[in-house]
């Protein structure tokens, strides 16, 4: 009888370690899940500071660009004029660094809603596609994401 009830005791007991062990597995897989989505916050929260702080530097750049493109005839050789698109380079190798992309917006590139604002649309024109007539600002992707579509006039060919 004692057998009886050592074995009933034993099999008590090995009920109790297979709960236990059980209940360690899921604290176990709980922790790794848990640590997975800190980890993927901690990434995402980098991105939007990331994201943040560009977005206050792309106007800087829209402004050089602008400058840029209105430079006299007769001072488009100077060397301060070459320096200032030579800071323009720089500040785009600078920004390709943190993963930041300029948009496609060229002339005769197909319109993409997704990576593209239509601001100005030509009705005049016919076509069966549409097509960038003229990129008015500057568009950027970070990491693959649009943090700002590229404003765009748009016709059609």
């Amino acid at each position: 009888m004692a057998e009886k009830k050592q074995t009933k005791r034993e099999k008590e007991l090995l009920q109790t370690i297979d709960e236990l062990t059980g209940d360690i597995q899921r604290v176990q897989a709980d922790f790794e899940n848990y640590r997975k989505r800190v980890d993927a916050e901690k990434i995402a929260a980098r991105e939007i500071g990331q994201s943040s702080a560009v977005m206050k530097l792309l106007p800087v750049i829209d402004n050089i660009e602008r400058a840029i493109r209105y430079v006299p005839e007769d001072l488009k050789d100077h060397s301060w004029a070459q320096g200032v698109t030579g800071l323009v380079k720089q500040l785009g190798s600078s920004l390709e660094g943190l993963q930041v992309k300029r948009i496609d917006a060229t002339i005769g590139a197909e319109f993409n809603p997704e990576l593209h604002e239509a601001i100005q649309f030509d009705e005049d024109a016919s076509g069966e596609k549409e097509v960038i007539a003229e990129e008015l600002q500057a568009g950027y992707t970070m990491n693959g994401r649009v943090i700002r579509h590229a404003m765009v006039k748009v016709t059609r060919q």
